[in-house]
């Protein structure tokens, strides 16, 4: 998914600081474009905390009634530097990239896209879809792997009983369920289905930073009450996360953990780099229609538009750096 804010804030981060045992964040909408824009619930980056783990970017959607709306059309665009997880309650997505790659989202299904040096893709729901609903992240690359060749991963994980509630686990490990998928960091994503009324006390990796995105119902998080569509997060050190379903009916929720990520990035637009410098060359290339980003074929927008006249534009860089954001509070 593509950053479609018309000035997107230049995001410097890197770790220090001392954080509450959970901190809550709370998202902010975002259209995705045009007169009947779909709105996404952005909840990473914000300005107290850039990061969890290599997780660099979380976007929350639904259900969204397509009718309404159109759904989803991102035109080609950029990016460098991450992977982007895509992951789906509701509806489907179809997916082009410029390795060549047509593939279509399902509920269920992960797809992993890994930008590296550069790759462009677009994402439209297909015309059967009438309910959209599900999260777009992003991952940032260790410096050691953000200028890898472009790469796309799918893979079905198999839910997995946890006592209590149900995991797709699509990255990482949880529960004595792994996926196969491999990352250039530690990392983990997975689906959690919470019975009505359950408490589950979770096993996870002391030394990771680990989130909890609502997606339905309420819960509470080390006793921290959480409510739909807020992203609760844990600093390292519990070896056990207490998530318990304190509503009415059953919690679906995601998980998100890794080791903090010790490198400083720079996030503007569709692009993570390294310097403001970085940013500008990045931008200049996909202005330019440089092959660093290759083309996606087959891409039809509703308007009718195709090929280089569909490719979505940079928005203007700003004026000067905005100051840096430390990874927390």
């Amino acid at each position: 998914m593509s950053n479609t804010e018309i000035a997107p804030a230049e995001v410097h981060s890197a770790p220090g600081g001392a954080a509450p045992e959970v901190e809550v964040l709370t998202p902010r909408a975002v259209p995705l474009g045009g007169p009947r824009a779909m709105t996404v619930r952005r909840t990473l980056p914000q300005r107290q905390r850039s990061l969890v783990g290599a997780w660099c970017f979380v976007d929350h959607y639904g259900p969204d009634d397509t009718a309404g709306t159109g759904g989803m059309d991102v035109p080609p665009h950029p990016h460098t530097g991450l992977a982007t997880v895509s992951w789906l309650f509701t509806g489907e997505v179809a997916h082009r990239d410029s390795l060549g790659t047509h593939a279509v989202v399902r509920p269920g299904e992960l797809n992993l896209m890994t930008g590296g040096h550069g790759v462009a893709h677009s994402e439209v729901s297909t015309p059967d879809t009438t309910v959209l609903h599900g999260v777009q992240l992003w991952v940032a690359l260790p410096d050691d792997a953000r200028d890898a060749p472009r790469a796309f991963a799918h893979h079905v994980p198999t839910p997995a009983d946890l006592g209590g509630a149900t995991a797709r686990v699509f990255l990482g490990e949880l529960g004595g369920t792994a996926s196969p998928v491999p990352t250039a960091t530690p990392l983990l994503g997975a689906e959690l289905l919470l019975e009505r009324g359950a408490r589950l006390a979770l096993p996870v990796d002391p030394t990771f930073e680990h989130a909890l995105l609502v997606d339905r119902g309420r819960v509470a998080l080390q006793g921290r009450p959480l409510a739909p569509a807020e992203l609760g997060v844990v600093d390292p050190g519990p070896r056990t996360l207490e998530i318990t379903d304190t509503g009415d009916e059953p919690a679906r929720l995601v998980l998100l953990g890794g080791p903090p990520f010790g490198e400083e990035i720079v996030m503007w637009w569709n692009f993570v780099g390294r310097s403001h410098d970085e940013i500008v060359e990045f931008r200049a290339a996909w202005e330019a229609g440089s092959e660093r980003f290759g083309e996606v074929e087959g891409y039809v927008g509703r308007d009718g538009r195709r090929g280089a006249a569909a490719r979505l534009p940079a928005p203007v860089l700003p004026h000067a750096t905005i100051r840096p954001r430390g990874n927390r509070r």
